[in-house]
């Protein structure tokens, strides 16, 4: 067994670190780690064609929008999104939002 620090890497990589086929040596399945600093906007959620994402907000809260949709998130709640889908999370918030994606490919492609 291999222990990955997400969160340190999430940390010196702008608040965002993938686990995924480059460490695991698989192409079944990824993990991505967040952080989202207070005042930070933007942030893009995306997973890209023939990817599938389940996104979870662990600490903190957060506004996801797209167009005029938007929606606040807080610790607990979660989405699917897939393909193309894309959205993008704000902190307005004092303190940092942590967010994980569990994601897996849906459509046969390289990386």
């Amino acid at each position: 067994m291999k222990l990955y620090k997400v969160s340190d890497l999430a940390t010196k990589n702008n608040g965002e670190y993938v686990l995924g086929s480059q460490e695991l040596h698989a192409h079944a399945c990824y993990l991505v780690y967040g952080i989202l600093k207070s005042g930070e906007e933007g942030r893009i959620i995306k997973p890209g064609g023939g990817h599938e994402e389940i996104v979870c907000i662990v600490h903190g809260e957060t506004i996801l929008r797209r167009d005029l949709e938007s929606i606040a998130l807080k610790r607990g709640d979660a989405f699917y999104i897939k393909g193309e889908d894309m959205y993008f999370m704000d902190n307005s918030g004092n303190s940092e939002v942590i967010y994980i994606i569990a994601g897996g490919h849906s459509e046969r492609h390289e990386h």
